[in-house]
């Protein structure tokens, strides 16, 4: 019988990361109020999801199902208190994504800026997905969706991310 050689990365071998409740706590506030008053005078700032790419950095780093859940819930119920879209929306989607990025983020190097872009590009789908499908199907509002400008926007949100998570990885404290 030939001996097969399995390799794995078990739970002990993937890096976990916590933060400091200052940044736990204010850098989604910050990001998430600029998001909200940033695009009255500077209009081109509309396009950035700062929370979803919040979201997603938090759930990779801290790579814990219930931790990237929770912190989806909470940023999206906050972008929700800020915005004019009804309670609870931002909130759901967010909790999705979380949770999914934090799954993901058990089984890929989520350090490298490529990975960290389709990562992010494909978060920004989901959530737009789930978005509309919450606004179209549960709330019967009718929402025209432009592909072309959310596949723009989807690549502006993917490049800030690697960007901005290369920022915050300074503030990760290692387990």
């Amino acid at each position: 019988m030939r001996a097969m050689n399995l390799s794995y990365t078990s739970n002990e071998q993937v890096e976990v990361y916590r933060f400091s409740w200052p940044v736990s706590v204010g850098l989604p506030l910050l990001l998430v109020g600029l998001q909200a008053f940033l695009p009255v005078r500077l209009h081109f700032f509309r396009v950035f999801d700062f929370g979803l790419l919040l979201t997603i950095f938090f759930a990779v780093s801290r790579r814990s199902q219930v931790s990237g859940l929770l912190t989806g819930a909470v940023i999206g119920l906050l972008q929700d208190c800020l915005t004019h879209t009804p309670f609870g929306v931002f909130g759901i989607a967010k909790t999705l994504v979380g949770y999914g990025a934090s799954s993901i983020g058990i089984r890929i190097d989520v350090e490298n800026p490529g990975s960290r872009f389709l990562l992010a590009f494909f978060f920004y789908g989901i959530h737009q997905a789930v978005f509309v499908a919450i606004e179209r199907e549960l709330m019967g509002q009718s929402i025209h969706l432009n592909l072309g400008h959310e596949a723009g926007a989807a690549v502006a949100n993917s490049l800030m991310a690697v960007f901005l998570f290369a920022a915050l990885n300074r503030l990760k404290i290692r387990d």
